[in-house]
């Protein structure tokens, strides 16, 4: 891992007196898990990923991708049972289409896919000047297949923009810059599988999807464009908080509306009706021959 400056080559480590400087900066400061650096791990890619200080007192992870490294990722060194994860992210830009890059929930550990859970958040790359589109997918007891898909309504390249993952008891809630795009709700009642007792750990990751990401994989990655990069930074996570009297958001009874006041329905409304380019729950023809899932007719 390096660790770099805004302005330094961006393969280019600081002098080692610098590094070492800032290394000890960070490690005199409180144990207040204000930067990100203090908040995750880089699980793969080390050697090409590195974070920097924007600024005094925060800090920005820089995930790359070249041909040769594969990418590289991160995960939360905490994990969590229900909350509010909020992260700005600022997007590869130029060509960057095959590129994905993630931000999601995963159980922590090794666990068998039988009990797989996992909120999705996957930014497929573009072709120069096509917009971005952004992929979520919703997996429960190794099942996903709940795919959305929505066209970002700005450019997330040049800026960061916060994308966020509201889960408690009743809902799923994806947002992009405080507005929820897409909504999964718990009919568990009514034999939907839902996420409600594995404790999840934070995900990102810079990876190579040519295969599939950019126009069904009609469009390859430019590797002269390479390397890429997708910078991360400002991980805000907020604790589930049950209704008054109640000691924590797993024992919300069932009849509690304490987080349907979580979900804007006419601002979710009207993001799917401008940006939703993809809905598993109307894909009549892949649907076709055994109806569709359970939860599309739920609600």
């Amino acid at each position: 891992m390096a660790l770099l400056s805004p302005s330094s080559s961006r393969h280019h480590p600081l002098p080692l007196v610098a590094a070492l400087m800032l290394l000890m900066a960070m490690a005199a400061r409180p144990s207040v898990a204000s930067l990100l650096y203090d908040q995750v791990e880089i699980t793969w890619g080390g050697d090409h990923s590195f974070f920097y200080m924007e600024r005094e007192g925060a800090d920005v992870l820089a995930l790359c991708l070249e041909e040769t490294n594969g990418g590289s990722g991160f995960a939360s060194k905490d994990t969590y049972l229900y909350g509010r994860f909020d992260i700005d992210i600022m997007l590869v830009a130029n060509n960057s289409a095959g590129t994905v890059a993630t931000f999601y929930l995963m159980p922590e550990g090794e666990v068998p896919w039988a009990y797989h859970d996992e909120i999705d958040l996957e930014f497929l790359g573009n072709a120069t000047g096509e917009p971005y589109t952004l992929h979520t997918n919703i997996f429960v007891n190794g099942a996903g297949g709940r795919e959305q898909q929505f066209r970002l309504w700005f450019d997330p390249t040049t800026d960061f923009h916060t994308y966020s993952i509201e889960w408690n008891p009743k809902h799923i809630i994806i947002l992009v810059d405080g507005t929820p795009v897409r909504a999964f709700k718990n009919h568990a009642a009514r034999g939907v599988p839902f996420p409600t007792w594995q404790r999840m750990r934070l995900q990102g990751t810079l990876w190579n999807a040519d295969e599939w990401a950019t126009q069904g994989g009609r469009v390859k990655t430019d590797w002269t464009q390479a390397p890429f990069y997708a910078y991360y930074r400002n991980l805000r996570v907020t604790p589930c908080a049950p209704s008054p009297g109640v000691a924590w958001c797993g024992d919300e009874p069932p009849e509690s509306a304490w987080f349907e006041r979580r979900l804007d329905r006419a601002a979710l409304k009207e993001a799917q009706e401008k940006h939703m380019i993809y809905d598993y729950c109307v894909d009549e023809k892949r649907f076709k021959d055994k109806g569709f899932p359970k939860e599309c007719n739920a609600d």
